[in-house]
């Protein structure tokens, strides 16, 4: 055996950032971090995918038996993989086992061993530590099994249906009993190659038949939902429960009978798809078929109606559900014209949530669908939590202190620079989460995006009441008193800003903001990972933004803290958490902040600390602490405190394009009748809306899927695992130097 007890050394999740040991045998099968509660449940019941590794005793041969390997579980690839050891992890895994059609079987004689039999027909015999260890394996296993055996009856559909003879041939325990194919098949099922008379022959499916299979699949998903919301409806106590063996039986039952209806739905649409591939002439537009009549009212009491009905649903949503046109999609990046747009005058004050007594069932629905560490990304949340924005226009939000951003490039010193920046940036929070509104934005449909700009008149700059250090230097004043770029010298900067959505799984989100005049800009990308914590929901915020002054070359790299939604089921509220960084190589200045958590007992909400260090010396130039929606206090080293009331800054109001000059995927345009529908307190028509661009969504998607056309996106690019704005200001100017020297 190698080591002295490698099984200890099992990791969690890759891909969160950090990878935390599970406990060796003997100790509590809790992994910190990992999502998963406490005891034999915890390993049980995650249902959510992740890679894995650890250490697995394998049963090798009957010289050596049982050694210990590496083993690693990959998710993404379907494979399961074994090194001799963690050091050799990075060379060619010893032996990979195929998980797709492949069978996990614990085993009966032992709580520690299992076995994993590939579709190859090749095996390996496992032993884990303990039970829990065990199971916590086969659950993995069996999840990433499922996923890629789905997966290839879905890509894969079946051929030509063949037709089996199953006449006896003499008695039923005689050899001659036999599974062969029947020459006399056609007869009998009518299928491959026989011609039936004229005006009997089956027609060749059309798509108004599958639109007319969807519409059925949606009245049955619909009948379902009735089912299981009467069955949970049930008192607790009584004749009939909610907890009836036969019903909870027939509530899992109608589940995976929809379950599979959906894949055979999915695998007709791509036998549909191949047939009509390559077939198409020159110039041919795909749409979506709509159907001709709704078939909710054409199966009434189970009984066809002969007569069609009108589609009841509003001209908006069947626009919202209709697949874009080709000119629609067009991805060519657009200049948008800072003099079109106008002050926003919407004032959409987001009212906090309160108790959720009138919505309690739809959230035990959903909770109990939801899994202790489960990802929600593809989770439907309900219509009214939504605030009346995208997550786009969040991040837009995020900068409605334009006169602290501007204001960082005229610190003096890089010290100076590092601290305004730091105050800005704790400063952004509160008008981008709202304060502390226990809402969220609209999920951004890919490819959607969002302008606005701020207008900010120089003396409010010049002024700069928000910070210790003067304005402008002297040269700095004479600087800003030349031409812009060969225009007239206005009296205002211009800070700029557009988000794209750049892609749907995962989540990406793409912003960038700039100012001309004052020659700096920001550009991020955000990957939202929300996970289930059971009464708490947490969303981390992957990525990272790098905020650019070119007139003292130095860059700033920073991160974003996680956010979670508390106590969802009485009186929900949000707060961040977690510890942020903001560096400057060229400076050598750095910040820590820390965003703290409410503890169960005791504390203050929404509390932050944070210093900021020169890393030569190591010395703390300025501290800061506070609340991050209230008031925050800096020290400064020279023994100087100020304080910062954010609920008195000023917010300057952003300038955005009226809805009749913005693109049909502009965020505010987009969203229009949700929005229209939230503010008019009509939940269902917000969420009838909303399911309708969500369903074009998938729509166009499963479109692209199956004529393999990729996602273009619009203003950026991608940049290694980041996303960049296509034309930075950087490269801007850079181009415009290069050219002065050209010309002198």
């Amino acid at each position: 055996m190698q080591g002295a007890d490698p099984a200890a050394a099992m990791k969690g999740p890759e891909g969160e950032g950090k990878t935390e040991p599970l406990p060796a045998a003997g100790q509590s099968g809790v992994r910190s971090g990992g999502g998963r509660g406490s005891g034999s449940k915890g390993w049980q019941y995650s249902d959510h995918m992740e890679n894995i590794y650890g250490y697995l005793m394998k049963y090798t041969n009957l010289v050596t038996g049982w050694q210990y390997r590496f083993f690693v579980l990959n998710n993404d690839a379907g494979l399961l993989e074994y090194f001799v050891n963690e050091q050799s992890r990075h060379l060619k895994p010893r032996g990979t086992l195929q998980l797709a059609g492949a069978v996990i079987s614990p085993s009966d004689e032992d709580s520690h061993t299992f076995t994993v039999n590939a579709a190859s027909g090749e095996q390996y015999k496992l032993r884990a530590t303990d039970a829990k260890e065990r199971q916590h394996w086969v659950s993995r296993l069996q999840i990433c099994t499922q996923h890629h055996t789905e997966a290839i009856g879905k890509n894969n559909p079946p051929l030509k249906s063949r037709s089996f003879s199953l006449a006896s041939q003499g008695s039923a325990n005689s050899p001659g009993v036999q599974r062969r194919p029947s020459q006399n098949a056609v007869s009998f099922f009518s299928v491959g190659h026989h011609r039936l008379p004229a005006g009997k022959r089956v027609p060749i499916m059309q798509p108004d038949h599958l639109v007319d299979v969807r519409e059925m699949m949606s009245q049955a998903e619909g009948q379902q939902r009735d089912l299981i919301r009467s069955i949970e409806c049930l008192p607790v106590s009584g004749h009939l429960t909610s907890l009836d063996q036969d019903l909870l039986m027939l509530k899992a039952t109608s589940m995976a009978t929809m379950n599979c209806l959906n894949d055979c739905f999915h695998i007709l649409q791509l036998q549909h798809a191949s047939q009509q591939k390559g077939s198409l002439p020159a110039g041919t537009t795909i749409s979506w078929l709509e159907p001709k009549i709704s078939l909710a009212n054409h199966f009434k009491n189970g009984a066809a109606q002969n007569f069609p009905a009108e589609i009841n649903k509003p001209a908006s949503v069947r626009e919202e559900q209709s697949i874009a046109e080709p000119c629609q999609l067009t991805r060519e990046p657009e200049e948008i014209n800072p003099d079109e747009e106008l002050e926003d005058i919407c004032d959409d004050k987001e009212d906090d949530l309160g108790a959720v007594e009138e919505q309690r069932s739809v959230i035990l629905h959903l909770l109990s669908q939801l899994k202790l560490g489960m990802d929600l990304t593809r989770v439907v949340l309900p219509t009214f939590i939504l605030e009346k924005r995208s997550l786009l226009e969040m991040y837009a939000d995020f900068m409605s202190h334009p006169d602290l951003f501007i204001a960082i490039t005229n610190g003096t010193t890089p010290e100076e620079r590092m601290i305004r920046f730091v105050e800005y940036y704790l400063t952004s929070f509160h008008e981008g989460r709202k304060g502390a509104i226990a809402k969220k934005p609209y999920n951004p449909i890919i490819g959607e995006t969002f302008h606005c700009s701020w207008r900010m008149p120089k003396s409010d700059v010049a002024a700069d009441a928000s910070s210790n250090f003067p304005a402008h230097s002297p040269s700095e004043q004479v600087n800003l008193s030349k031409d812009v770029e060969g225009q007239a010298e206005l009296d205002y900067y211009t800070v700029k800003f557009v988000a794209e959505q750049v892609s749907h799984h995962p989540p990406v989100s793409g912003f960038y903001a700039e100012c001309v005049e004052r020659k700096m800009c920001v550009n991020a990308h955000v990957w939202t990972k929300s996970k289930f914590l059971g009464m708490s929901i947490g969303v981390t915020m992957v990525g990272e933004g790098i905020l650019s002054l070119l007139e003292h070359g130095e860059e700033y790299t920073f991160s974003l803290p996680c956010a979670y939604a508390r106590s969802i089921l009485t009186v929900p509220w949000v707060e961040l958490g977690g510890k942020v960084s903001i560096n400057c190589a060229k400076t050598g200045y750095s910040a820590s902040i820390n965003f703290h958590t409410k503890p169960f007992y005791g504390g203050k909400l929404h509390r932050v600390t944070g210093e900021v260090k020169q890393n030569a010396t190591n010395t703390v130039v300025c501290r800061v602490q506070g609340e991050w929606n209230s008031v925050l206090e800096f020290t400064y080293s020279n023994g100087e405190t100020k304080y910062v009331d954010l609920t008195k800054l000023t917010v300057t109001r952003k300038r955005v394009r009226p809805l009749e000059k913005q693109g049909p995927f502009e965020s505010r345009r987009l969203w229009q009748h949700v929005t229209e529908s939230l503010r008019d307190g009509d939940i269902d028509k917000a969420t009838e809306h909303k399911r309708a661009l969500e369903e074009r969504q998938r729509n166009e998607e499963r479109l692209r899927a199956e004529t393999e056309t990729p996602w273009c996106t619009k203003y950026f690019l991608k940049d290694g695992d980041g996303w960049v704005y296509h034309k930075p200001l950087w490269k801007t100017v850079s181009a415009a130097q290069t050219q002065q020297t050209d010309t002198n």
